[in-house]
């Protein structure tokens, strides 16, 4: 065989080694995601006794006791309530504030605008701990420490940043003559804005509800140390799950489990969203 033939078929050889590997890694990468959400799965539906006494690849005796603990103790429920309460306020107000914002940045030119932006993203780089206790001596002292606003609101001031620094980069690809010729067709600014402008760039908002929803679900902080009793959330009751015989670990698996699944259902109702999201906005 000549050495022309040769170097022919080496690079055909190389590639089919990286077709074959290429699964292989993906499926290892896979398997590393989800055995600790397999394993919180399958803590969830065992007793303390056979989670801290056996390793056991599958419950040895199946229990839904620790759903049901969570499902008729207020103390528990409530935390989702709770929960869903002040993240939607902040999905809302964030939105409310940022799409105008987001409008002005990617339209209008003023003296400041780039420092403007970006002190508002310092705002965001900023860790929460740093606002903690601020928020704290405000809200106690204007009587909201306790209540969902006052959670709502503090995470406004790291969702806000984000939502504008995303809605502006969608809002710049759209072309300013859309806005012209609605103004030349007798198109209010209310009315273009809502009518023709929020539907073209209902990605980036979906996008940006997205990355809203997430921080103020998890986030544990601000939340915790702005509530108390009537508008604790889930976050901050699952570090509280220590009795008298230690750590209820079977509660806590079931209360992480039911903690995953509204992230899982937002991500599938905004997952097309989120792709164009990814592939044109400032993601």
């Amino acid at each position: 065989m000549s050495a022309e033939l040769r170097a022919d078929k080496r690079p055909v050889a190389r590639s089919r080694r990286r077709v074959r590997v290429g699964p292989v890694v993906m499926a290892v990468y896979l398997v590393f995601l989800l055995v600790p959400i397999y394993w919180l799965i399958i803590m969830s539906f065992k007793s303390n006794s056979e989670i801290l006494s056996s390793f056991t690849l599958f419950p040895d005796n199946f229990t839904l006791k620790n759903y049901r603990t969570i499902l008729e103790d207020p103390s528990w429920y409530m935390g989702y309530v709770n929960s869903f309460i002040f993240v939607s306020l902040n999905m809302v107000i964030s939105l409310l504030v940022a799409l105008p914002a987001a409008y002005a940045f990617s339209r209008y030119r003023f003296f400041g605008d780039n420092h403007l932006f970006f002190w508002l993203l310092t705002n965001r780089m900023a860790p929460p701990a740093v606002f903690a206790l601020p928020f704290f001596q405000l809200y106690s002292s204007v009587s909201l420490f306790d209540t969902h606003i006052a959670v709502a609101l503090a995470h406004c001031l790291f969702n806000v940043p984000l939502a504008v620094w995303i809605l502006e980069g969608f809002m710049r690809g759209v072309p300013r003559e859309i806005d012209e010729t609605a103004f030349i067709d007798g198109y209010s600014f209310p009315r273009f804005f809502t009518r023709i402008f929020i539907p073209m760039i209902a990605p980036g908002i979906g996008v940006t509800a997205f990355f809203c929803f997430m921080f103020s679900w998890v986030e544990l902080l601000l939340s915790r140390t702005l509530t108390s009793v009537d508008a604790k959330p889930i976050t901050a009751i699952m570090t509280r799950t220590v009795s008298a015989s230690g750590l209820d670990w079977g509660v806590l698996a079931a209360a992480g489990v039911l903690t995953i699944i509204p992230g899982a259902i937002v991500i599938y109702f905004v997952r097309n969203h989120i792709a164009k999201g990814f592939a044109l906005g400032r993601v």
